[in-house]
């Protein structure tokens, strides 16, 4: 799930489903295809999300539900340099057919979408 999230400035909240919550990723820049965005870690989201558009308790804007799908780990493969690319599949997604998710040691996590 991806939501356009206009606080405390525009961004995009990426939501994953995972143990009963929402894992999820602040998009630094609105998802193209092709190019590495990126994020930053997010506290847990509520399982609410998944299917919510509107404004946020407490003063903190509204969301716009951009996309959903279903995300499935394919593969994690550790690099040489500390890093960690993680891809998964991703079905019924209006914006695309895979994902990356590029961790390193030395830099923000990055989002890719293919």
């Amino acid at each position: 799930m991806i939501l356009e999230h206009n606080h405390p400035f525009l961004h995009w909240d990426l939501l994953m489903e995972r143990d009963g919550a929402l894992a999820s990723w602040r998009l630094l820049q609105p998802v193209v295809c092709g190019q590495w965005i990126d994020a930053e870690v997010l506290p847990d989201h509520r399982m609410m999300y998944l299917d919510y558009e509107g404004p946020v308790s407490r003063d903190r804007g509204s969301v716009k539900r951009i996309a959903g799908g279903t995300f499935r780990q394919l593969t994690a493969v550790t690099g040489p340099t500390d890093s960690t690319t993680t891809s998964f599949e991703l079905a019924d997604c209006e914006l695309a057919m895979q994902a990356m998710l590029r961790t390193r040691t030395d830099c923000p996590p990055q989002w890719r979408f293919e």
